[in-house]
């Protein structure tokens, strides 16, 4: 850290007179540079894209980050994490994030482990915010050791609002958040009311959905039955609001909760989980004497994202993102749901849902019980679970509560409906396992606007994709955090995403045209607006609309034809025997790539890469063919060929010559430091001997203000495609409703990295990123107060002591294996990928 840095240059400057150099303190000297570069937070640019992170040196001890809150006006970014709420000034993020603390008594924390749980447990992570319909406060609510709690926070001074005696002023947070922040759940709130779906209970097996606040007696819950809901997982909750111009049957508001449950519907001996969407209406208070402060309105059916041309569903739902295509009609609203399959994690689809197509299935038929009692649907108005409009309102039910009976008695029993709503992928992809999703639309023309999805990775990436009309082309993918950091929010605020995980914070680039550095990239865009040009030699904003037909295609041509880009040259790589290597191919569509290859050789599809140990019978050409253009019609292009031929025998022996290299070039370095050492001691030696001899004490530290000193040495960071690998605490945090809802669920554990994740040709990114210096330091073993006083020079042979201490490393290397070979060291050469 700087403040570690200036106290050792002022301790240099001070005591340089004193010093007595040895070779510990001389590598101190020579290997501090590269350790003091570490950063937590840094900003990027890369190939032209422009992004900055945010890590631990800005937010210090805060973790768990799991809601996120975005201010649109004054782009400040309010964060929940555990004991604390961070904001965030996304304008300027060279700015120090503001903190509220918000951390839960000793005796509170005591009560809560005599219960069982730990002490990470009984925290207060907070899982909930959300803008309060004064425009002055945030609702936030959290876990507060599994007694959760709910406060007011002001925006304009960043504090909690607190009684008379110092003390936050809390309200009950049961039904609003769950008691274990590993718990799913969601929440909206439409103007001061809050609606949530989460476990209620200390064990978390209840579940609610429920009217949290507002009157009491408009506080509404679902029933406690497994046909409402059976062991849900929440995920996504989201408010479509109709204007009053564009509602001319008065038709209420809907309130839509996404959700994966166990299906009684299906006879298996094993539960079956399914995704579904429930929606309840705005002006439901529950029945009179049926269904009393229940919900009247409650009505559910299962979401299908399904390939049919693959025969492949995705029966897991993630995330989803609402979006309205046309800002001022709540008909366009479309539900933009992340799917994954429970048997292969690491495959994910992306499914929209046309909120029409939801509100046909709700007014369809009711699903019938397998039981014998059950009973026929009532014929009549209103039609059970329907929201209040007009019509009703002409015929005297301007309130749930005169519903009658026997209306309400079966809209109990009968929950689910027999229709489910359908939708084919967008997007599939395999061997990535999304986390988060965000979209926008761009395009000129209202109607024909098209979809750009922002996706975040469990690997910490964000991958962009454009979605035009039936095709999918993946633009790129960005590592911006550590492998152990899945991405848990996704944020899109002019121009900018804001993405986070567990423990970071980025914001990057992303709609603009000038972000796409090549022609073929460019090309990519041109249905949102983008076009090549070539004497600028630059993507940009175009003013001409793009045309009909195959735009994509017709833009490409003007870079080169179709038969070179098909047509790469075949790229010759000297290999040696047991080597293992990576052959990319540059998958332009999220359609899967293929490999030709040897019979016989050992190999790894590593989405779309390849991984190849190289063996006799696996010499030869590899070829990658990927499909790109139409769904119905799909081509096959050749994105890269590679012929795998034996290296010259000399060097044969060098499979790790890497390694070795950077291994050999350490110790050199560190060799030649010695050697400065030496010679600087020689001159100082020969000074000293000029002069009167001065008592001195033996064993003085570097840094005379502290006790102990660090321990000499240099940071190592082992890096996966372009991020370091480390441990970090997890959060995972399920479920945004887009703009309009707040989910999610956070937890303190680890994750297991995962490999296999490889870069498109044209967004290879190298990303540095070296650990944080810890400031830990380490006593000295001649740094005892009970050293005797004697003259430092008196009895050293200090070029003999140098010598022998060189000739022992000499001896303690020679004993590590990769010193041993007789092979001479091999140059890092392009073919070890």
């Amino acid at each position: 850290m700087i403040p570690k840095r200036v106290d050792l240059q002022r301790t240099l400057g001070r005591d340089r007179s004193r010093v007595r150099m040895t070779p510990a303190s001389v590598m101190f000297v020579l290997f501090p540079v590269c350790c003091l570069l570490s950063a937590g937070s840094w900003a990027a640019t890369v190939s032209g894209l422009q992004y900055t992170v945010l890590g631990r040196r800005e937010f210090g001890p805060v973790t768990n980050f799991s809601a996120f809150l975005m201010d649109p006006t004054s782009g400040v970014l309010f964060l929940g994490a555990r004991d604390t709420v961070v904001a965030v000034d996304t304008n300027r993020l060279n700015e120090r994030p503001r903190r509220v603390i918000w951390d839960v008594p000793q005796e509170s924390r005591n009560t809560c482990m005599t219960k069982g749980k730990t002490e990470g447990e009984c925290r207060n992570y907070i899982l909930l915010l959300e803008f309060h319909a004064d425009g002055r406060h945030i609702y936030v609510c959290g876990t507060y050791a599994f007694d959760p709690k709910c406060a007011f926070l002001e925006m304009s001074s960043l504090s909690l609002q607190k009684d008379a005696d110092g003390q936050v002023i809390t309200e009950m947070g049961r039904k609003k958040v769950p008691f274990d922040p590993r718990k799913p759940f969601t929440a909206v709130m439409t103007g001061d009311v809050l609606y949530a779906a989460t476990s209620i209970n200390f064990r978390g097996t209840e579940f609610d959905i429920t009217r949290a606040t507002g009157p009491e007696q408009k506080q509404v819950r679902s029933e406690q039955k497994v046909h409402w809901l059976d062991e849900p997982d929440f995920v996504s909750s989201s408010v479509v609001e109709l204007s009053a111009d564009n509602n001319v049957t008065g038709e209420d508001d809907r309130i839509y909760f996404f959700f994966n449950e166990a299906a009684m519907e299906y006879n298996f001996y094993s539960k079956v989980r399914v995704p579904r969407v429930a929606r309840v209406c705005r002006s439901d208070v529950g029945g009179l004497r049926t269904l009393q402060q229940h919900w009247t309105t409650f009505l559910k059916a299962e979401l299908v994202c399904e390939d049919k041309l693959q025969h492949q569903r995705f029966d897991v739902l993630v995330d989803v993102f609402t979006l309205r295509h046309s800002p001022r009609e709540a008909s366009s609203t479309h539900f933009y749901g992340l799917f994954t399959t429970q048997w292969e994690p690491e495959q994910s689809a992306v499914c929209v849902f046309s909120v029409l197509d939801i509100v046909a299935a709700m007014n369809g038929p009711f699903k019938k019980r397998s039981d014998k009692t059950d009973t026929p649907t009532p014929v009549g108005l209103p039609r059970p679970g329907q929201c209040l409009n007009n019509a009703l309102r002409a015929q005297g039910f301007d309130s749930s509560l005169k519903i009658p009976d026997n209306l309400l008695a079966y809209v109990r029993n009968h929950p689910l409906m027999q229709q489910s709503v359908n939708a084919a992928p967008l997007l599939v992809r395999k061997g990535v396992a999304y986390t988060k999703l965000a979209v926008t639309l761009i395009g000129r023309r209202e109607g024909q606007r098209e979809a750009l999805l922002h996706l975040g990775t469990d690997f910490g990436e964000l991958h962009q994709v454009a979605v035009i009309g039936e095709n999918a082309t993946l633009l790129r993918e960005v590592p911006l955090f550590e492998t152990t950091e899945p991405v848990n929010n996704i944020l899109l605020h002019q121009g900018w995403a804001v993405v986070g995980s567990p423990l970071s914070l980025a914001r990057i680039q992303s709609e603009e045209c000038t972000l796409y550095l090549s022609c073929k990239l460019c090309a990519r865009f041109r249905e949102l607006g983008c076009e090549w040009d070539s004497s600028k030699e630059r993507c940009l904003r175009s003013t001409a609309a793009p045309g009909n037909g195959d735009v994509i295609e017709e833009a490409l041509s003007k870079c080169d034809t179709q038969e070179e880009r098909c047509s790469p040259p075949i790229k010759e790589l000297r290999v040696s025997l047991g080597l293992q290597l990576l052959l990319p191919c540059a998958q332009l569509s999220p359609r899967p790539c293929s490999w030709k290859h040897p019979p016989n050789s050992l190999t790894k599809q590593r989405h779309p890469d390849l991984e190849v140990t190289v063996t006799k019978d696996g010499l030869g050409t590899y070829i990658c063919a990927c499909q790109e253009g139409q769904i119905h019609e799909p081509t096959t292009c050749r994105r890269a060929a590679y012929q795998l031929t034996l290296e010259d025998p000399s060097t044969a022996g060098a499979v790790a010559g890497c390694t070795r290299h950077v291994v050999a070039f350490y110790v050199l370095f560190f060799l030649a430091g010695i050697l400065f050492g030496a010679t600087l001691i020689h001159f100082v030696k020969r000074r000293h001997a000029r002069g009167p001899r001065e008592e001195r004490k033996v064993g003085r530290d570097l840094l005379g203000s502290s006790a102990s000193a660090p321990q000499p040495g240099f940071c190592l960071t082992d890096k996966r495609n372009g991020i370091a690998a480390a441990n970090a605490s997890q959060v995972r945090k399920q479920g945004n409703g887009g703009h309009h809802g707040n989910s999610g669920s956070a937890v303190t554990g680890g994750t297991k990295a995962r490999n296999g994740r490889g870069n498109t040709s044209y967004a290879n990114y190298n990303i540095l990123s070296v650990d944080v210096l810890d400031g830990r330091t380490a006593r000295g073993e001649g740094g005892s107060s009970e050293a005797k006083e004697r003259d430092p020079m008196e009895g050293v042979d200090l070029d003999e002591s140098l010598g022998e201490g060189i000739s022992g490393l000499e001896e303690e290397l020679a004993k590590f294996p990769m010193f041993k070979s007789a092979a001479p060291l091999a140059p890092c050469e392009e073919s070890s990928i």
